[in-house]
C-alpha cells in the first residue's frame, strides 16, 4: 500500500506523473493478487475483496491523475485513499500478532506516500492557481548554413512545411494571415486547426497561434538570427501547447517516440538538409540502401 519515492529536483506535475503511474501498478496488484499483496503487508488472505475494492480505487486515483494537466484533485483524492488505508491498517495492527512487524513497515510506507501526496497536492494547487493550464513548452535551435533571408523566405511559405515537418500532412494558406493545418494524430488519426500569424517581422521572426476550436491549442515562434563569425544562421523554434488527451496523451506520446518535444528535433535537422543540401537524405529502396540515413548524428536524434 505504499511505497517511498524521491523527490530531488522533480517540478509538482512530474511527481504527479509518478505517483499516478505507482497508483496504477499498485492497483493492478491489490486487484489481481490481493492474496500475495496481503501476506506481504502482515493482513494475510483473508482479505481479498477489501483489497480488490481498493485496487480499483487505487487504479482509478492513477487514471485520474495521469489524464490531467493539473490533477490536482486527484491527487488530493490519494490523501484520502491513504488516510483510509492507515485506517484500516491500525486496526489490523494487534499486540503479539506474528506479523506486526510487516504491518507497521506497511504503515511506515503508506505515511511515506502520504507525504509526498501531501506535497504534491499542495504544490499543484499552488501552480494551478497562476499556470498555464497545463501548457508543455519546447524550445530548440539549429545552425543552418544558409542566410536569414533565405530561410525566413522558405518557412514564411507555409505550405511548404510539410517537405522537413513529417508529422504534418498538409498547411492550406486561406488569407494573408490564416491557415489550415492537418497533423498526423495517434493510431493513424489526424487533428486539424486553424491558426494566426500574430508577429511577421520579415527576415527575423514569424510567431502564431491557433484559433478557437483547435484540435491542439498552441502558439509559437520561429527566429532567425545571424550566426557569429559569418557560420549561417540560428534558427530557434518556440512552441506552447496543450497535450490532446492531457498529461496522459502527452505521457504514451514520449514512450511511443512521438512528442512534440522529438519532432521538433527532427523537424529542424530536416530543415537543415533540405535547406544545406537541397532535398533530406534518403536510401530505403536503393540496391544498397540502409534503413539509416547518412548521418550518424541525425539518426541518432530519431533515435532518441
Amino acid at each position: 500500500m505504499g511505497k517511498n519515492a524521491r523527490v530531488g529536483n522533480w517540478s509538482p506535475e512530474r511527481l504527479a506523473q509518478g505517483l499516478g503511474w505507482f497508483s496504477i501498478g499498485l492497483g493492478l496488484a491489490e486487484f489481481l493478487a490481493p492474496r500475495r499483496v496481503g501476506k506481504m503487508i502482515g493482513v494475510g488472505g483473508r482479505h481479498r475483496l477489501l483489497l480488490r475494492l481498493l485496487g480499483l480505487r487505487e487504479i482509478a486515483s492513477g487514471i485520474g491523475i495521469l489524464s490531467q494537466p493539473r490533477p490536482a484533485g486527484w491527487v488530493w483524492s490519494r490523501v484520502g485513499g491513504d488516510a483510509v488505508d492507515l485506517a484500516l491498517l491500525g486496526g489490523v495492527m494487534h499486540p503479539g500478532s506474528p506479523t506486526k512487524s510487516r504491518v507497521a513497515a506497511a504503515t511506515a510506507a503508506v505515511a511515506g506516500v502520504t507525504a509526498l501526496d501531501l506535497f504534491c497536492g499542495r504544490e499543484l494547487s499552488r501552480s494551478s492557481k497562476a499556470g498555464d493550464g497545463g501548457a508543455v513548452h519546447v524550445e530548440k535551435s539549429v545552425t543552418i548554413n544558409r542566410t536569414p533571408e533565405e530561410l525566413y523566405r522558405f518557412w514564411r511559405d507555409f505550405e511548404k512545411l510539410p517537405q522537413f515537418m513529417n508529422h504534418l500532412v498538409s498547411v492550406t494558406v486561406n488569407g494573408p494571415n490564416r491557415s489550415h493545418w492537418v497533423a498526423k494524430g495517434p493510431a493513424g488519426s489526424t487533428v486539424e486547426w486553424d491558426a494566426e500569424i500574430v508577429t511577421d517581422m520579415p527576415n527575423e521572426v514569424i510567431a502564431w497561434r491557433s484559433l478557437e476550436g483547435a484540435d491542439v491549442n498552441n502558439a509559437g515562434s520561429v527566429r532567425f538570427e545571424a550566426a557569429p563569425g559569418n557560420r549561417g544562421t540560428i534558427v530557434r523554434v518556440k512552441i506552447q501547447y496543450r497535450p490532446t488527451g492531457g498529461r496522459l496523451g502527452s505521457t504514451i506520446a514520449k514512450m511511443l517516440g512521438q512528442s512534440p518535444e522529438k519532432q521538433v528535433t527532427v523537424d529542424l535537422y530536416r530543415f537543415k538538409q533540405v535547406m544545406e543540401t537541397g532535398g533530406i537524405a534518403r536510401t530505403e529502396g536503393q540496391p544498397a540502401g540502409r534503413a539509416r540515413s547518412t548521418s550518424r548524428k541525425y539518426d541518432d536524434l530519431v533515435q532518441r
